[in-house]
């Protein structure tokens, strides 16, 4: 299997629709980066929850996996984000402008949530240079995605996202796909992917293969 290093990155940027998409998509990834990688630039912005519970469970739940963030968080409402398409491709766009980021994750396109999909639409739109990783969200809808790059996880790194993850949202509990079993399953069944207990998955749609040290890294497979 061969390795995808990212030794390179400076700055990650994170996209969601919802408060609890990224912690859910990549919450073991955001611990091994603060573990490793505590000099990464993380910043994120999430569409919607602003003025809400919601908000202030994100801000507690990113900082215990990823520290110190820059996080924006608008409200536009659940379920409405393709009809504020001008606002999100412009808020999208400013937030893309406001930093340097070497690593962008954001909603797979096959996501069936039109609010995911469309932050996954205009991710590439607003970060044409960069590397892009789709991450993958449990719900109801049967949108599983067929990997292309498996993140192994430490154990202690997946129980503690789990730990995160139904600590740090309580206002999520009462759904019936929110659950503890649930999301260990899909970890070990990334894990037994990738011939590790646990892991994270994510699609990946293009990269730049870089085979000399002239070439720039970002966006770079190497």
């Amino acid at each position: 299997m061969t390795p995808l290093g990212l030794d390179g990155v400076r700055e990650v940027a994170l996209l969601a629709a919802h408060c609890d998409d990224l912690a859910i998509g990549l919450g073991g990834t955001l611990l091994t980066l603060r573990k490793n990688r505590p000099d990464v630039r993380v910043r994120a912005l999430v569409l919607g929850g602003a003025g809400t519970p919601r908000e202030a469970e994100e801000r507690e739940a990113l900082s215990a996996l990823a520290g110190e963030v820059d996080l924006t968080i608008l409200d536009v409402p659940d379920g409405r984000a393709p009809a504020h398409w001008d606002r999100v491709k412009d808020a999208m766009g400013q937030f893309a402008r406001g930093g340097d980021a070497d690593l962008v994750f954001a909603p797979h396109r096959g996501d069936a949530h039109q609010d995911h999909r469309l932050v996954a639409e205009l991710a590439p739109t607003e970060f044409r240079d960069h590397l892009i990783l789709g991450y993958e969200i449990l719900k109801w809808e049967t949108d599983t995605p067929q990997p292309t790059v498996l993140h192994p996880l430490d154990p202690a790194v997946a129980d503690e996202k789990l730990r995160i993850l139904m600590g740090s949202y309580p206002s999520q509990r009462s759904k019936d796909w929110y659950d503890e079993g649930a999301f260990r399953a899909l970890l070990r069944l990334r894990g037994v992917q990738c011939h590790h207990e646990h892991a994270e998955a994510f699609v990946l749609e293009k990269a730049v293969l870089t085979l000399t040290t002239s070439a720039p890294h970002r966006s770079s497979l190497t």
